[in-house]
C-alpha cells in the first residue's frame, strides 16, 4: 500500500503556466512563442510545440511580452527521465517565419505559378544567397538564386539581379531539375551541374554538394536518413 501511494505520488501530473512571447514582424504577422532572443543581426524563437529556431533579426519589428501566459504541457514527474528525439517538423521554420522574410510574396506566387513548394525555394534561395538579390560568387554565379551564366542564357535571363527575373528562372530551373531526378539529385545537380551528377552515376563524393543538398533537405523537413547524404 505505501509503495503504490508512492508511485502514484512519483506520477503526479504537475501543470504550469508559463511566460510567452509576442513577435511582431515587419510584414505586420505576429506569432505568439515560448520566447523570443534578438542578439545583433540573429534572432532565436523557441516554439511552443517545441524546437528552436534562428533566423535574421532584420524581418523583426519589435519582440512584447505576452500578456496571456499559457500552460506548459503537462509531464509526470518520473525518477527516470525518457529522452524523445524531437519530431522534425519541429525543426522547421514556422509558416510566419517565411512569410515575413524579404521577396516573400514573389516568391508564393511565383513557386505556386510553377507548381513548386514555396518552402523548397526558401531553402534554397537561404542557402545560395541568404536572400541578397545583388549576391555574386567567385564562380559567377548571381542574385537570390545564384544563376551561372549559362543558366540565365538557357531561361532567357538579361539581368540576373533583378528578384522576380532571377526567381522566375531559378525555380524553373529547379522543377526541370526535379522533373528529371529525384529531389536529393536534383538539388545535387543545381549545386554542382547535371552533368556532374551524370558522370557520378549519383550524389558526386563533394562535401560542399552533400552539405548543400543535407542543409536544404533538413530546411524542408526530410531527414537525414531519407537524404541519401549520410
Amino acid at each position: 500500500m505505501k509503495f503504490t501511494a508512492i508511485l502514484a505520488a512519483a506520477l503526479v501530473v504537475v501543470a504550469t503556466e508559463a511566460r510567452a512571447d509576442i513577435v511582431r514582424f515587419k510584414n505586420g504577422r505576429t506569432m505568439s512563442v515560448k520566447s523570443c532572443q534578438v542578439d545583433a543581426d540573429t534572432a532565436r524563437m523557441r516554439l511552443r510545440d517545441g524546437g528552436e529556431v534562428t533566423f535574421p533579426s532584420s524581418i523583426i519589428d519589435r519582440v512584447e511580452p505576452d500578456e496571456v501566459p499559457y500552460p506548459e504541457d503537462a509531464k509526470p514527474v518520473e525518477a527516470a527521465a525518457v529522452t524523445v528525439a524531437p519530431a522534425v517538423a519541429a525543426s522547421l521554420v514556422p509558416d510566419e517565419v517565411l512569410a515575413a522574410r524579404p521577396y516573400a510574396d514573389l516568391i508564393s506566387t511565383i513557386a505556386a505559378a510553377n507548381k513548386v513548394d514555396a518552402r523548397l525555394v526558401h531553402a534554397v534561395i537561404e542557402q545560395e544567397s541568404n536572400y541578397q538579390a545583388r549576391a555574386r560568387s567567385k564562380k559567377g554565379a548571381r542574385g537570390l538564386m545564384q544563376l551561372m551564366p549559362g543558366t540565365a542564357r538557357q531561361y532567357g535571363v538579361r539581368n540576373s539581379y533583378d528578384p522576380k527575373t532571377n526567381l522566375e528562372a531559378g525555380v524553373r530551373h529547379l522543377k526541370d531539375l526535379m522533373s528529371r531526378l529525384e529531389l536529393p539529385l536534383a538539388l545535387a545537380a543545381y549545386n554542382a551541374g547535371e552533368g556532374t551528377i551524370k558522370r557520378y552515376g549519383g550524389l558526386p563524393p563533394f562535401a560542399e554538394t552533400q552539405n548543400y543538398v543535407r542543409n536544404i533537405l533538413r530546411r524542408v523537413g526530410v531527414p537525414a536518413a531519407q537524404s541519401g547524404t549520410n
